[in-house]
């Protein structure tokens, strides 16, 4: 039992659960559709399996799984989960046990590339920068020099810049600034952009926004 209530102490979630069963997966998927990330003790594959499986029944489960601890307090059974969740307990147990913070995490990031997206379709040409950067400036005079006048974000002086850095820095280019928006669409970094000039590709991506 010690076993049991140790390990049911160590994270914000956890459940005791075994591969095979129904419920166990139910309650498992719950959990992770509530952005939680438990900590999972699969009973069958486990070489403590059924010392633990006894420690469970003798704390009164029947059947013994799924058995979920949060914040090192045992729910007496998955109708209490259920239960809970359905009156609308479970959420404000799981954020007092601390357990939510990949869902505000989530959250936070989809708020974060929501704010870029919002800006980003601001205009036909859009450039995220920074005043200090050298490649920034590279990539604004060649938009001047193509006759074209972007919306630039200067993010060291946005008091929001940190966040939509961090968004930008998630959208797969090879740098995260500066980052270029033409027509609402991702064009990528310096590297990206300076391609697609060379390539012939830029200007007529640029065509519309020119002012000749």
């Amino acid at each position: 039992m010690d076993t049991v209530m140790r390990l049911g102490s160590q994270n914000a979630v956890v459940i005791f659960t075994k591969s095979s069963c129904c419920m166990c997966h139910a309650v498992k998927r719950l959990f992770y559709e509530l952005g939680v990330s438990p900590a999972i003790y699969e009973l069958d594959k486990d070489p403590r399996g059924r010392e633990m499986e006894a420690a469970l029944i003798s704390l009164g489960l029947k059947p013994s799984v799924p058995a979920v601890f949060i914040g090192g307090h045992l729910l007496d059974s998955t109708n209490t989960v259920m239960a809970l969740h359905l009156n609308g307990s479970l959420v404000p147990m799981l954020k007092q046990a601390g357990a939510m913070w990949l869902y505000y995490l989530l959250r936070k990031t989809v708020i974060e590339m929501e704010a870029v997206n919002r800006l980003a379709s601001q205009k036909g040409v859009v450039i995220f920068s920074k005043s200090s950067c050298c490649m920034c400036y590279a990539v604004k005079i060649l938009f001047h020099e193509l006759k074209v006048n972007p919306i630039v974000h200067e993010l060291d002086l946005d008091p929001d810049g940190r966040e939509m850095e961090r968004a930008l820095s998630r959208m797969g280019s090879s740098s995260p600034l500066p980052a270029v928006f033409i027509n609402g669409n991702f064009v990528g970094s310096t590297n990206e952009v300076m391609s697609l000039h060379l390539s012939g590709s830029l200007i007529p991506k640029l065509k519309p926004y020119q002012n000749l």
